[in-house]
């Protein structure tokens, strides 16, 4: 029972006995010393009632609280209790009650929602906060590890379809079937990256040098080399695909003598005048001043159907060419190759048998019998009927295990010890 300031507006609020104490001006009906007595020789003040102010009338009150256990209190004409009705205010708590507060339930949040503290079962909702903390750690991980992910996606589709059961809610049931197709891509991502056919994870386990995606701009490459060069010799075939794939971003790239002598040993001037000639190619001296230039003083040159205001062939990004880049000048620059002193032909070979192979290593995809012979020598800027000695050639260099020409076809199976090169089909 609290008042106001001016003393002229008394309130009645049931409410515990500690807060009553921590209320200003407040009285517990129960508890309160008695009011002020009227008497024929004045009024009297109880010692312990506190000092009311003048304008206080007594008022008749009943106080009513909701536990009927206790009868309500009633107040006299004067506002004193009634001992036998009053009624029974708990007490405060003691200091040894509180030591054992009930402990909070876990607070957790995956997928970006929050887990109900109330959802029931109680350990479909300590799966839910444990996948959302797994999740976090993951992420925080600074090497990936795609075996992992693929499991905790698994994890999150089992337990969202199980809260999608005890909530009805059709959005959960969506986002588990998203995390099991999430897990599928993953698994597919590790695959791609370990060499593995797609869905095994029991076959041989190969670091390739390119990915599946890798593998299909690899190619993409191979078909444009195949159809824009401007003239059909094996050596300008190869200065015509590794200058590609060094201006295949913006039409520009860098090169010295060193990069052009590596890749071709013998004819190297003769195929840039070729390709200077033609236009193809834009140096900004002579080939004779191209041939001399050193890592410090590189060759800047342009390929204008590459440039940017032309019709772009191709649509891999940065990382993506220098990875094939890289993969064609290791095929090229193979120590096998280079020791055998294989000539452009042949290395072109090496290079299209590798951007065609299964991840078993046979050459063609599968249930097609090898590649067509008619490609392969066009690539190579060579006959059909002479694509059978150079693949001899590669097989003798330890490239291929086996390899035969028949019926239009190309056969063979790249060997294990150049798997990590296989660009998979």
């Amino acid at each position: 029972m609290t008042v106001d300031r001016a003393g002229r507006l008394w309130r009645i609020a049931e409410m515990c006995a500690r807060c009553a104490a921590a209320t200003p001006d407040c009285r517990v009906l129960d508890t309160a010393p008695p009011p002020l007595r009227h008497t024929s020789g004045g009024t009297e003040t109880s010692a312990e009632a506190p000092k009311q102010p003048a304008a206080v009338a007594p008022v008749d009150a009943a106080a009513v609280f909701s536990d009927h256990a206790g009868s309500p209190a009633s107040l006299k004409a004067g506002g004193a209790l009634v001992g036998a009705e009053r009624a029974s205010v708990p007490g405060a708590r003691t200091a040894a009650a509180s030591k054992s507060p009930r402990r909070a339930k876990r607070w957790g949040k995956v997928a970006q929602r929050i887990v109900p503290y109330d959802l029931q079962p109680d350990v479909l909702r300590v799966e839910l906060i444990e996948l959302g903390d797994a999740f976090r750690a993951y992420q925080s991980n600074p090497v990936p590890d795609l075996a992992l992910l693929a499991e905790l996606h698994d994890r999150k589709a089992r337990a969202f379809s199980s809260w999608a059961d005890v909530t009805g809610d059709a959005s959960l049931r969506h986002e588990a079937k998203r995390a099991t197709g999430a897990a599928q891509a993953t698994r597919d991502m590790q695959a791609n990256r370990l060499g593995l056919p797609v869905g095994d994870a029991d076959g041989p386990v190969v670091e390739r040098l390119l990915t599946r995606n890798h593998s299909v701009h690899a190619r993409s490459v191979l078909e444009y080399v195949q159809a824009h060069a401007p003239r059909a010799e094996p050596d300008v075939h190869l200065l015509v695909l590794l200058l590609t794939l060094r201006a295949a971003r913006d039409g520009t790239g860098n090169i010295t003598g060193q990069d052009i002598t590596g890749w071709l040993p013998h004819g190297a001037g003769q195929a840039l005048e070729h390709l200077v000639g033609a236009g193809w190619l834009r140096l900004p001296g002579t080939v004779a001043e191209a041939l001399a230039s050193r890592p410090e003083d590189f060759t800047a040159f342009t390929v204008p159907s590459l440039q940017p205001e032309s019709d772009r062939p191709f649509s891999f990004g940065k990382d993506a060419r220098g990875r094939i880049s890289g993969w064609a000048q290791k095929v090229v620059g193979d120590r096998k190759l280079r020791k055998k002193k294989l000539g452009a032909a042949t290395r072109l070979l090496a290079v299209y048998t590798a951007a065609h192979t299964q991840p078993d290593g046979l050459l063609g995809q599968p249930g097609a019998d090898g590649l067509s012979l008619e490609e392969a020598a066009a690539f190579c800027g060579v006959a059909p009927g002479e694509v059978a000695e150079h693949a001899a050639l590669l097989v003798d260099a330890e490239w291929l295990t086996a390899a035969g020409t028949g019926q239009g076809r190309l056969r063979g199976r790249l060997a294990e010890r150049v798997f990590s090169l296989g660009g998979l089909l």
